[in-house]
């Protein structure tokens, strides 16, 4: 039942960051990201997979953690390249 619960908060967690990846491609822009916020879910996703592997608990929920890790550094990614993108539009943008 632990296992049935975990991949349950890992889904739910998980259905978000396609999403934000999406947004993030679509809308070329670092708007509503948080950078921190991002890095703490990553060393989150982390720390739970190190948790499997230590624990000897190699089981789908370890799919579960990697495939979210996954996800939210391709947005991680891509705050930074929208990021420059912003800052080139900026320095292009013709002076009032």
């Amino acid at each position: 039942m632990v296992t049935v619960l975990e991949s349950i908060m890992l889904i739910c967690f998980g259905i978000s960051w396609p999403v934000s990846v999406y947004k993030s491609v679509t809308s070329k822009s670092t708007k509503g990201k948080s950078l921190v916020f991002m890095i703490a879910i990553i060393v989150g996703y982390i720390a739970g997979i190190m948790g499997k592997i230590i624990g000897g608990n190699h089981n789908y929920v370890l799919v579960l953690y990697i495939i979210n890790l996954l996800f939210v550094s391709v947005d991680f990614v891509l705050y930074f390249v929208n990021r420059h993108r912003e800052k080139v539009a900026v320095a292009l943008a013709p002076a009032h």
